[in-house]
């Protein structure tokens, strides 16, 4: 029976790995769409989010079932709550590609970005994939170390966000209302998809030290 029941625990993991493999393509492709102006691979990224709906959705059915059935202590239990909050995560790191995607459908055939702010953009949805990527290896993994350097990553895409500020405050912007309220909102889901990558490898964190990054001995 505990032998059964520890195949259950690896397979949720690795159901949540390939959630971030998914969420980790939505954002390569949402990317693509947006900046080379591609429809057809805009609506594909768009009717794909519902696989990542479903897949959250059997993760925590098998979580809750395990929480049902088993009893589970300790790293068992950190496991399975890990697994809860980080199918969140994931699912609403595949809701901001879809977000990026649809800025890309409505926009076409025009594109949705300046030229001068593109290139930001390509830098951030890089980084945002690796993010993606290097967290599935984690949920693999469960490396520790791996899992706190995400956050180099992350402070890359808070380093071009904070920057597109300054772009768009410069009296000088020469695009509108409407492009700057375009470029503010895709920043802001980039940032946001980089911060629930990290919220995942720090589930991770959890997993194995059995506290979340950031809280000191006296704070649990």
């Amino acid at each position: 029976m505990r032998e059964a029941y520890h195949v259950e625990l690896e397979n949720l993991a690795e159901r949540l790995a390939g959630m971030s493999g998914q969420v980790a393509d939505a954002m390569e492709r949402a990317t693509k769409a947006m900046l080379e102006s591609d429809l057809e691979l805009a609506e594909r990224v768009i009717s794909d989010d519902s696989l990542v709906d479903d897949a959250r959705a059997d993760c925590e059915e098998q979580a809750y079932a395990l929480l049902a059935l088993q009893a589970p202590v300790a790293t068992d239990l950190r496991v399975v709550l890990a697994a809860i909050h980080a199918a969140e995560s994931l699912e609403r790191m595949g809701d901001l590609a879809l977000h990026v995607a649809k800025a890309a459908r409505r926009r076409h055939p025009d594109p949705v970005l300046p030229q001068n702010v593109r290139p930001y953009f390509d830098e951030m949805g890089k980084a945002a994939v690796r993010l993606a990527r290097r967290a599935e290896q984690v949920i693999r993994t469960r490396d520790v170390e791996a899992a706190r350097a995400i956050e180099t990553d992350d402070d890359q895409v808070d380093d071009i966000h904070r920057h597109l500020f300054s772009v768009l405050m410069d009296k000088d912007w020469p695009h509108g209302v409407a492009a700057a309220v375009d470029v503010t909102l895709l920043g802001r889901f980039y940032e946001r998809y980089a911060d629930h990558a990290v919220s995942v490898a720090r589930r991770m964190v959890f997993v194995v030290t059995g506290r979340m990054p950031g809280y000191s001995a006296t704070e649990a």
